[in-house]
């Protein structure tokens, strides 16, 4: 499951699509729209390290909890809309955190199909193939790398066209960060690390070098009408 785009010397991928702020880096919609990542709470097997694609399994207790202590955070922010995942570890997460919400809930938002390394660690996959890494070695099954950047590059599409209608008349030549609207995307690790990639413009592979802890959140926006990191993995 090689992530090709990602390879040294690969070719700098094209902007995302069609609303993304890499499509018209500058523009009003490139810097009005921020989006707002969590990551779900702790998994049974999230926190023994084991990959979790499709399997759909609950939070632990101290997931719950972690889900229930954003919710100061979340709350604190008025969202111009809600995406998420449709696993139930993603749609318990937002339950506790902003109870009430009505997510859209989107099925590009999934986390990545594993294939043969579902629910294996690294540690178990190293004995049979040392040096493996689910972001460069080929998996049996396993979908790639740039094909869940393919699916990123929709949600993002989807999510920034569902924050358009809140969003005030912006100068887009601010010199710094233009606020506008918030939109919350509730997921997974690799699917939102990959997110972060592609809205960066830079490869899906690059999501490998973005760590992100569970019931985290982060934001995407921009500066002088580049796309940016605002927060990450806080």
């Amino acid at each position: 499951m090689a992530g090709g785009s990602g390879a040294p010397g690969a070719e700098r991928p094209a902007p995302g699509p069609a609303g993304t702020p890499g499509a018209e880096a500058g523009s009003s919609e490139a810097v009005s729209v921020r989006l707002w990542l969590v990551r779900h709470g702790e998994t049974e097997w999230a926190r023994d390290g084991r990959h979790t694609g499709r399997t759909d399994i609950p939070l632990t207790d101290k997931g719950r909890e972690q889900a229930a202590s954003l919710r100061g955070r979340l709350e604190a922010e008025r969202f111009a809309a809600i995406r998420c995942s449709p696993l139930y570890r993603a749609r318990e997460t937002l339950e506790l955190a902003l109870p009430g919400a009505v997510p859209e809930l989107d099925d590009d938002l999934q986390e990545r199909d594993y294939g043969a390394a579902e629910g294996r660690t690294t540690a178990e996959l190293r004995e049979g193939q040392p040096g493996w890494t689910s972001w460069t070695t080929a998996t049996p099954g396993a979908e790639s790398i740039d094909d869940v950047g393919v699916r990123a590059d929709r949600a993002i599409a989807r999510a920034v066209a569902a924050g358009r209608h809140a969003v005030d008349d912006a100068d887009p030549r601010a010199p710094h960060d233009t606020p506008g609207a918030a939109v919350l995307v509730v997921a997974h690790g690799h699917l939102l690390r990959i997110l972060a990639a592609r809205w960066l413009e830079q490869p899906a592979g690059f999501g490998a070098q973005l760590v992100l802890g569970t019931a985290t959140v982060s934001v995407l926006g921009a500066e002088r009408g580049r796309p940016a990191l605002v927060r990450w993995n806080a």
